[in-house]
């Protein structure tokens, strides 16, 4: 079994890639409302869960370091979507930069429970 330091150091630069290439490829993240970065955060809200439900049914945990902390870890961004959304509310767009708030966290939350549900339906 690789070193739990070296899955998530491998794992962290795989997601790192994963999200630079996501936000390259989502035309709509640009300078007026940041798309991508709430994009690749549901979307890694709903893998965490789909994989919380893997390791808890079939894998043990023995890959979490390397999925869930590595690549996933690289590949969210809640500092990106942190600075989003003050840059937001610092050029004077107060309620889009709630909404964008409102929308990634309660989406994330959702994702992730979609995600565990979907998740204990294939593994459980």
């Amino acid at each position: 079994m690789m070193n739990p330091f070296l899955q998530v150091a491998l794992g962290g630069a795989i997601g790192a890639v994963a999200r630079y290439g996501a936000t390259r490829a989502l035309w709509l993240h640009g300078p007026g409302f940041p798309i991508a970065t709430g994009v690749v955060n549901v979307l890694g809200s709903l893998l965490m869960g789909l994989l919380a439900a893997l390791m808890t049914y079939r894998w043990n945990n023995h890959f979490a370091p390397l999925l869930m902390t590595g690549v996933l870890g690289g590949f969210t961004t809640f500092s990106a979507f942190s600075l989003d959304a003050l840059t937001l509310w610092e050029r004077g767009q107060q309620v889009g930069a709630m909404i964008y708030i409102l929308a990634s966290v309660t989406l994330s939350l959702l994702a992730v429970l979609a995600g565990m549900a979907i998740g204990r339906g294939l593994w459980a």
